[in-house]
């Protein structure tokens, strides 16, 4: 089961990073789904930054800059995967 925990709001395609905003807490190691229109992937975590400030740990409501390996879009939602 997968747990809605936020929204991309801006991708930057030359350096590979989203702008999220979220509505669940999320951690450096967590696996995240982005699903959109036409995007489809999946990646653990490894990087969080809110204002070029390197983060452990997000809580809801912050805006975070997160690393992803593929291209993104506005607008696509991000999930947590939870293992059952």
């Amino acid at each position: 089961m997968d747990k809605k925990i936020g929204k991309v709001t801006h991708y930057y395609n030359r350096i590979g990073v989203a702008v999220v905003v979220l509505s669940g807490k999320l951690k450096v190691g967590d696996t995240i789904q982005i699903l959109g229109r036409t995007t489809e992937l999946t990646q653990k975590v490894h990087s969080l930054e809110i204002e070029h400030n390197k983060q452990q740990t997000v809580e809801a409501g912050q805006e975070v800059a997160l690393k992803v390996d593929g291209a993104v879009r506005a607008g696509d939602v991000v999930y947590q995967v939870v293992e059952t």
